[in-house]
């Protein structure tokens, strides 16, 4: 039998694309029918027992939503629907690639999930304190995890492995270049932003939408640590980031964020300058303006952590009306993976769980499974439709339609400029932030064993900004890149 080296299904067969998941036109949304696309998240998805995949370690708190500012227009949410509400929340804060012993004071993005309890159900606003991502398609997230977990050989983190992905996934660059910049290790998880990262879609009262971006902005002001105050504190207090946002609390210094959002006009997304919908680009703050929309205060501590922060679980899936998804493809992933997460992990009734347990009354036909601990729904009627007064759904709810067009097929974005934003970031920081952040990167790249992969990175930094790329290149003691295209 003749070798090969194709990739192949858990069930054999050959894979025709490990790039792009199956949409309905280049725009999507993602199709279910995409059974790879499927196949392989739920499989990363029960790669960890017990603890979270990603995420791993966290701290977390209660607090209050406050509306400053009427936005009824553009959203019938009702727990915006009048300036001065109250909504009680839970916030995790997290980092991303570490396992639960390890240390707050690494370089990662940080998890930013927000629970809000709504008279209308539980809404989840999960994102990071980074307005993009390293990818914008959910076939290639199990695969950029890896590469941030330890190697199956070794055990031990592996430099090659990340900067290989990433100098083969040129829209990692944007957030590349901010997780190596000072924003890469916040000082406090009360001291970073906190972002939505990813494009919803808002629905007023008559159906009309926009399209709508999040940012919490912190009132305790930005701070960082430098990358020796960092490592000296993941030795002494690896736990400080949970320490400090547990004292402050519990101090009465309640940590508190003001939440804005962009707007965007439906029609805007077909003629924008770049695809809206690609979670590694940001909105021109220019093109749409900040509305600030309500505050967000921590006010109380968990009782017990493993009840209400290790157990809490989120899904940008759990939605309200007046808020529906966009056809972003990360986002369209996620949708799926995060709630299949939490089936497995903390079990099938994970909502259940006073800490996910929404304060309206829930009522549904799901029965049984795992850990079931209500009375299971009693007597009532078990199936819909039915004859005998239960639950039905409300029409007006429903989420608003939009149009979608194109083949069924695995396709890329039609956008690939990786390099204008990334640039742009570079050059608007000080001199000083430039000098750390080629730094930052000349130092986790020097352990790559590969000089192909340290050049094909550099060409990168390089296409973004040619100073960038040449102040790299000299950093490792590489050619600087020539007749870059």
């Amino acid at each position: 039998m003749t070798k090969n080296n194709n990739l192949t299904t858990s069930w054999g067969a050959p894979v025709g694309d490990n790039q792009h998941s199956m949409t309905a036109g280049s725009r999507g949304p993602t199709l279910i029918q995409d059974v790879y696309l499927l196949e392989k998240l739920a499989h990363f998805n029960r790669e960890r027992v017990p603890e979270r995949v990603v995420h791993a370690k966290g701290a977390g708190a209660h607090g209050y939503f406050e509306v400053t500012n009427d936005l009824t227009k553009y959203t019938k949410a009702a727990f915006l629907s009048e300036v001065g509400k109250h909504t009680p929340l839970f916030i995790r804060f997290s980092t991303v690639a570490g396992e639960l012993g390890s240390a707050d004071t690494v370089r990662d993005p940080r998890g930013f999930a927000v629970k809000f309890y709504t008279e209308e159900g539980n809404y989840d606003l999960v994102g990071n304190n980074t307005p993009v991502f390293f990818i914008r398609d959910a076939i290639k997230f199990p695969d950029f995890i890896h590469t941030q977990k330890r190697d199956p050989k070794t055990h031990l983190k592996n430099p090659t492995a990340v900067w290989d992905f990433w100098s083969l996934s040129p829209e990692s660059l944007h957030q590349v270049t901010i997780l190596m910049s000072d924003r890469g290790i916040p000082a406090t998880l009360r001291h970073m932003h906190g972002f939505g990262s990813h494009t919803f879609k808002w629905v007023n009262d008559k159906g009309e939408g926009v399209w709508v971006k999040y940012h919490f902005k912190t009132e305790q002001g930005v701070k960082n640590l430098s990358v020796e105050a960092a490592a000296k504190m993941a030795g002494e207090n690896p736990d400080y980031h949970t320490e400090d946002l547990f004292n402050a609390i519990e101090n009465g210094d309640y940590p508190s964020w003001k939440l804005c959002v962009q707007i965007m006009p439906l029609e805007d997304a077909n003629t924008y300058r770049f695809d809206p919908f690609d979670v590694t680009k940001v909105w021109s703050q220019k093109d749409y303006p900040l509305i600030e929309v309500g505050r967000m205060v921590l006010n109380k501590n968990p009782e017990n952590y493993f009840a209400e922060v290790e157990q809490a679980t989120f899904s940008p899936g759990t939605l309200v009306p007046g808020i529906d998804v966009s056809p972003d493809k990360m986002l369209q992933g996620r949708l799926f993976a995060y709630h299949d997460a939490h089936r497995y992990r903390v079990g099938a009734n994970h909502q259940m769980l006073p800490i996910n347990r929404p304060k309206n009354e829930v009522k549904n036909y799901q029965r049984d499974g795992q850990m079931r601990f209500d009375n299971n729904g009693g007597g009532s009627v078990y199936y819909e439709p039915n004859s005998f007064g239960g639950p039905t759904e409300v029409s007006e709810h429903k989420q608003a339609a939009y149009p979608v067009s194109g083949l069924a097929e695995s396709v890329a974005y039609d956008h690939n400029d990786h390099y204008t934003q990334a640039g742009d970031l570079y050059r608007l920081m000080s001199e000083d932030e430039r000098s750390r952040l080629v730094a930052n990167i000349v130092a986790a790249m020097k352990p790559v064993e590969k000089e192909e992969i340290k050049l094909r990175q550099i060409q990168h930094f390089y296409k973004a900004d040619p100073e960038y790329g040449t102040r790299i290149a000299k950093g490792l003691g590489l050619a600087i890149p020539q007749g870059v295209k």
